[in-house]
């Protein structure tokens, strides 16, 4: 072979088999290099498959999951008990006053008329004290005693006045009838009556001190008198303040107590300058405590005044309180809001209001049940109360109290969560996430 092929090496055949031999060897490297491309085409394609299963399973999760939040939970259960661990009370919709009003901050306060400082008319010794700081005394009622041997002569005084009197009413009879007869002289007559006169004078003075301690002048004889004297309320109503003691010494300068009426406790409100305008007598103010912001009082403005007061650049709204006026203490400073007209919107407690993707909600007590509890119907459980989450619109917010607008049905009767929303939405998310 090898010779035939050096024969033809100089002929036109030895192009052609150089060809052949060519191609040849192209089409076995050619093979070669094909072999482990074709590998690799069928096992990208394997991962290909697996990845796109794999990409399929998560979109089928997906479409699980957001069937449950097409649907989401809106009914929250809770037991009695877990009700009354958190704090969860129910109230109602509320009418409010809410709409065109302006805040301002005041004053309790109670007319000078209707205070008082008890004092003793006389010096003496504390003896006993009937009364505490909050105690409700009426007119007249004995607050306190006191002890002074004084005492004993003021009544001495007068029992002997009183045996002087009848003595002088008898001398001026017998220089009467001596003087009517030329037998006396009338100079005797004038000086017995002018003794008569001086001493009924000097009775009807110690008769008064005596009645004023407190002693009955006709109870008074020589077996029976008073070392002692009681104090008594000069008005009725709260004592405010007591300041004195048993033992210590008090006379008509020296304050043994405070009394104070409280029902005719009214409000002084400082409003500026500004808002003056839009004041008026008889527009309600609702107003509460700055130490107890839980409780809601209301007022009725019968004054305005007429000047500012100190350098605040505010005048004072003189305010009727009505209604309840319980815990009212003089002295008090509190925080008004002041209705400017007589519109008034739904309203609930701020607190009743839960936050939840950007929306607002309430919870309301329902006869409608969560689907677990359709599902475990043969199952003991505690007693439950249910509650719907019901979306609403927010408006004007004060005084603790937020008008809302809801957006679902809401019956006029509906017992709303005012206290504890917060642990009920608690109660409703932990649900769905249980159910997922």
């Amino acid at each position: 072979m090898k010779a035939l092929l050096i024969k033809f090496s100089t002929g036109p055949m030895t192009t052609m088999v150089y060809s052949i031999r060519q191609n040849t060897f192209l089409l076995m490297k050619l093979n070669y290099n094909i072999i482990p491309l074709i590998l690799t085409c069928l096992l990208l394609t394997s991962c290909g498959k697996k990845e796109a299963a794999e990409e399929k399973a998560p979109e089928k999760t997906e479409q699980k999951e957001a069937a449950h939040e097409e649907a989401p939970q809106t009914i929250a259960s809770l037991t009695e008990e877990q009700m009354k661990s958190v704090g969860v009370a129910l109230g109602a919709i509320e009418m409010k006053e809410l709409t065109s009003t302006i805040k301002a901050n005041g004053l309790l306060s109670v007319p000078n008329s209707n205070k008082a400082t008890i004092t003793s008319l006389y010096g003496g010794i504390i003896k006993t004290i009937n009364i505490q700081v909050g105690s409700i005394v009426k007119k007249g009622q004995i607050i306190a005693t006191i002890a002074n041997p004084e005492y004993i002569q003021l009544q001495e005084d007068y029992l002997t006045t009183n045996s002087r009197i009848t003595y002088a009413e008898q001398e001026y009879r017998r220089q009467r009838e001596l003087f009517d007869n030329d037998a006396g002289a009338k100079k005797n007559l004038q000086s017995a009556d002018a003794e008569l006169k001086t001493l009924r004078t000097k009775r009807a003075s110690l008769l008064k001190q005596l009645q004023m301690m407190g002693i009955s002048p006709g109870k008074v004889s020589n077996g029976n008198m008073k070392s002692g004297l009681v104090i008594t309320a000069p008005i009725s109503g709260t004592i405010s303040s007591i300041t004195a003691q048993i033992g210590s010494y008090v006379d008509i300068s020296s304050p043994v107590a405070t009394v104070i009426d409280n029902g005719s406790i009214h409000l002084d409100l400082q409003v500026f300058e500004k808002d003056l305008p839009k004041m008026r007598v008889g527009q309600i103010v609702h107003f509460k405590l700055t130490n107890n912001p839980e409780t809601e009082y209301d007022a009725r403005i019968y004054s305005i005044g007429s000047s500012f007061e100190n350098e605040s650049k505010t005048i004072s709204m003189h305010c009727e309180v009505i209604g309840n006026k319980s815990g009212l203490i003089d002295g008090m400073n509190i925080t008004g809001i002041v209705s400017l007209d007589k519109s008034t919107t739904p309203a609930v407690p701020t607190e009743a209001i839960v936050e939840a993707d950007g929306k607002y909600y309430v919870f309301i007590q329902t006869d409608k049940k969560m689907e677990e509890e359709h599902e475990d119907k043969g199952k003991p459980h505690a007693k439950t109360l249910n509650f719907e989450k019901i979306e609403v619109v927010k408006g004007t917010s004060d005084m603790g109290y937020t008008a809302i607008t809801p957006v679902g049905n809401i019956s006029d009767n509906a017992k709303i969560v005012v206290k504890g929303a917060f642990f009920v939405n608690a109660k409703l998310v932990n649900s769905g996430e249980h159910e997922h």
